[in-house]
């Protein structure tokens, strides 16, 4: 994971958090209170949800380079073996 995914991560669960006291610590009714951090925490999971099919997604085209690289530099070998035996 890079850096700035994980400064993200961190600022994501810092405003959770913030959010998650602030909520607390009004003096509006329980019911209210409950409502808003229910919702603040789903807001969160889907935020999460989304960084992590991102950074999936980055990691599939990686693995899709890395892969494509690798039979490249296999053909590239495969054909100076086959002109090797032949000219020797």
């Amino acid at each position: 994971m890079s850096d700035n995914s994980k400064v993200l991560i961190g600022l994501l669960a810092g405003l959770a958090a913030g959010a998650a006291l602030g909520l607390l610590l009004a003096p509006e009714k329980g019911s209210d209170t409950r409502d808003k951090l229910s919702q603040s925490l789903k807001d969160l999971g889907d935020s999460i949800r989304d960084k992590a099919a991102d950074e999936i997604n980055h990691l599939a085209s990686l693995k899709d380079k890395v892969v494509g690289s690798v039979k490249s530099k296999l053909r590239q070998s495969e054909e100076e073996f086959v002109d090797d035996v032949e000219h020797a």
